[in-house]
């Protein structure tokens, strides 16, 4: 059994949950929400995008930039993918367990 380091990292992993449960959300939201630094999110976020599992919009919103994010496709497969590993782990260790 192995676990997507991409998911499985705890930032991330805190990030493709938000985004899986909420469908897009601003960097603002994601990082008030989440208790992450800007810095900490801007370079989970990058690496997230850079494996191509999330999407990113900036546009200006009452002349003031706003960057919002959403899973992609993949990112919410990958995420799909990560959970299934996890509930089987579960799974297994109830059945050792019996």
């Amino acid at each position: 059994m192995e676990f997507d380091k991409l998911v499985h990292q705890p930032t991330r992993l805190q990030i493709f949950a938000y985004l899986y449960r909420h469908d897009r959300a601003t960097f603002s939201e994601l990082q008030d929400d989440l208790e992450i630094t800007d810095g900490n999110l801007s370079s989970h976020v990058q690496r997230m995008e850079e494996a191509d599992a999330v999407s990113i919009e900036k546009q200006f919103v009452d002349r003031r930039p706003q960057t919002t994010y959403e899973l992609t496709d993949e990112g919410r497969e990958t995420f799909e993918s990560h959970v299934d590993t996890l509930e089987a782990l579960l799974d297994q260790l109830e059945r050792d367990g019996e």
